[in-house]
């Protein structure tokens, strides 16, 4: 059985900017570990009997399945947690949700819409939350992104990450991470769309270079790494046709990947809209790494309930 540090048990994941970059380095280099048993189909049962709370205010493929799967490859159990079917939908507060799930589990993960939410969890429960996605934040997709660079370039120090069109949650997670591996960051987006100051703010007071700019040529030109995500998140339909409007011409195209170059490859957190912010031919293109960065969400979540779960 691989050792496992003890430093990082019972803390919180709700935000990449609370961990530290060798704090977030222990979790993917605990994912490599993780992952490569798996591919061997060895057992892996770091946490036997243990449970996990999975609350869902916002429908998942990805974040759903990789958790479910993920702590029942370690050898506990997730519980599915609809938040219309918990009292939590009817008006109990967090405070009070977070105590008696602290009473029950070894952990919990919400996919939810504030991130005040996911914080005021956090502060009350005496277990570990992790933030499965939020409005501001998507914490758990940024292990799984640099995990996949990694793997591909086999470093992160130095690489560069262009983001093209909404500089959105997945987008501040991603730039934060980034400032803190060592790896320079450029977010190309349209008026109105840039990325939050804060997060900006956080990424540079971690000595990270990020560029904002709004040519996405700009950005792709010598880019290591070309990342988008959908134009239309969940909660924004009604303001759907805006925005194509607005980032049109911020799509990864064959185009824009060749103005990259050859040894270039393409994110995306999926799920993918063809012809508005990827077309096909790129997402299952040569230089496509997303099915493997999709699949490691599966075993950086994995390291990091194995590092922060008693």
């Amino acid at each position: 059985m691989i050792a496992v540090s003890e430093s990082l048990k019972g803390r919180h994941f709700t935000r990449v900017a609370d961990w530290s970059g060798a704090e977030l380095e222990a979790v993917l280099d605990l994912a490599d570990e993780l992952k490569e048993l798996q591919q061997r189909r060895e057992e892996h049962q770091l946490l036997p009997g243990r449970s996990l709370g999975m609350i869902f205010q916002k429908p998942s493929t990805r974040t759903r399945v990789s958790f479910e799967v993920g702590i029942a490859q370690l050898g506990g159990f997730g519980l599915y947690l609809s938040a219309g079917d918990l009292q939590l939908g009817r008006g109990e507060t967090l405070r009070d949700t977070a105590t008696v799930l602290s009473r029950y589990l070894d952990a919990l993960m919400i996919r939810t819409y504030a991130q005040d939410d996911v914080e005021e969890l956090a502060r009350h429960a005496s277990i570990p939350v992790i933030n499965g996605l939020t409005d501001a934040s998507h914490p758990c997709q940024a292990l799984a992104d640099v995990m996949t660079i990694r793997e591909r370039f086999g470093r992160l120090e130095g690489v560069r990450v262009a983001y093209l069109g909404d500089g959105n949650n997945v987008c501040a997670s991603l730039m934060v991470a980034c400032a803190k591996l060592g790896m320079p960051f450029v977010a190309a987006t349209p008026p109105g769309y840039a990325p939050d100051d804060r997060a900006v703010e956080i990424a540079r007071e971690a000595d990270g270079s990020v560029e904002l700019v709004q040519d996405p040529r700009e950005a792709a030109r010598g880019a290591d790494v070309l990342y988008t995500d959908v134009w239309t998140s969940m909660g924004q339909d009604e303001e759907r046709e805006r925005r194509l409007r607005d980032l049109a011409g911020y799509g990864i195209d064959a185009e824009l990947v060749r103005l990259a170059g050859e040894d270039a490859i393409v994110l995306h957190c999926l799920p993918a809209h063809y012809d508005e912010e990827i077309t096909e031919d790129v997402l299952y293109g040569p230089q496509s790494a997303v099915w493997d960065q999709a699949e490691n969400r599966l075993h950086a979540q994995k390291a990091l309930l194995a590092l922060v779960m008693r």
